[in-house]
């Protein structure tokens, strides 16, 4: 349980971090954040002597493809919110994140042929509505709620369908990006536009960015093999509402009225989900006895 609280409540102030960087071009610091993630996911795979695992994955075709399509996405993924934090959007990006959940019921449904339960029908209804709402009266920002729910709702998908370990997973999918980004770190240093190495606190978070990657995903792993998955599906809306508190008490982002009804419709499902989904574990569980 503190495993999974400290997680989330990592990705919450992840906003914080980034604003402290604002200066920076949000392509420069996604470009470093894989590539000192790369390095600290190999220094934990070496210390936990699972760096060997990497090979068999890199040399299996249907693997690497589908580590490169799961790459893919959490690049967009990572580059939509680095650059809405810079843009002053925290308010979008948690949006995205209220999203995810309802998200990957709705790509469950399509695409893998799960069946929907009716609370879980209705609370997909609701935040449809809630996402019309915001079209019309947010639409310049939707992009980004819409980008990032479906880029890490696609991102789970594919992880879903892969048989490789969450650690191993995210040190392929960094070394796959590293190559994109190391070209981009050249050019920009060639053409005298890098922030790495131009002040000592810059620097530092650039490197750092690799350690507020990996840590909480180490610790998420964790909470994910001891934790029920519905006490994980309720804690997941920790990171978000941790995201919108930032935005609204320490950015000062300002709520529309067709902002403030839209998350009303969009908690409103959610509750909707989470009372669905804490019901279904009860009956399970009565099943099972």
């Amino acid at each position: 349980m503190l495993a999974a609280i400290a997680a989330y409540s990592a990705w919450g102030l992840l906003p914080i971090y980034f604003r402290l960087l604002h200066h920076v071009n949000a392509v420069e610091i996604v470009c470093q954040r894989i590539l000192w993630s790369l390095l600290l996911i190999l220094t934990l795979l070496l210390a936990r002597r699972n760096l060997r695992e990497l090979g068999p994955i890199l040399r299996d075709r249907r693997l690497l493809f589908a580590l490169s399509g799961s790459a893919l996405m959490i690049g967009i993924n990572w580059l939509t919110y680095v650059g809405a934090v810079n843009a002053g959007h925290v308010i979008a990006a948690s949006l995205g994140y209220f999203l995810n959940p309802l998200v990957n019921v709705g790509l469950g449904m399509l695409l893998l042929g799960e069946r929907l339960r009716l609370g879980q029908l209705a609370a997909v209804a609701v935040a449809a509505v809630g996402v019309a709402i915001m079209a019309a009266t947010a639409l310049t920002t939707l992009w980004i709620s819409v980008a990032l729910a479906f880029s890490f709702g696609f991102y789970g998908l594919i992880r879903k369908m892969t048989p490789v370990a969450p650690m191993v997973g995210l040190g392929v999918e960094t070394f796959l990006l590293m190559p994109p980004a190391v070209a981009y770190l050249f050019w920009l240093s060639m053409h005298g536009g890098a922030s790495f190495g131009q002040d000592m606190p810059t620097t530092v978070l650039l490197i750092a960015a690799g350690a507020v990657t990996t840590i909480p995903l180490v610790l998420f792993a964790i909470a994910a093999h001891r934790l029920p998955m519905a006490t994980l599906g309720l804690l997941q809306y920790l990171a978000p509402s941790i995201q919108f508190l930032c935005a609204i008490l320490l950015f000062g982002e300002k709520l529309t009225m067709g902002q403030m009804a839209s998350f009303g419709l969009i908690w409103l499902s959610l509750v909707v989900f989470a009372t669905d989904g804490l019901s279904a574990a009860r009956r399970n569980r009565l099943a099972s006895v």
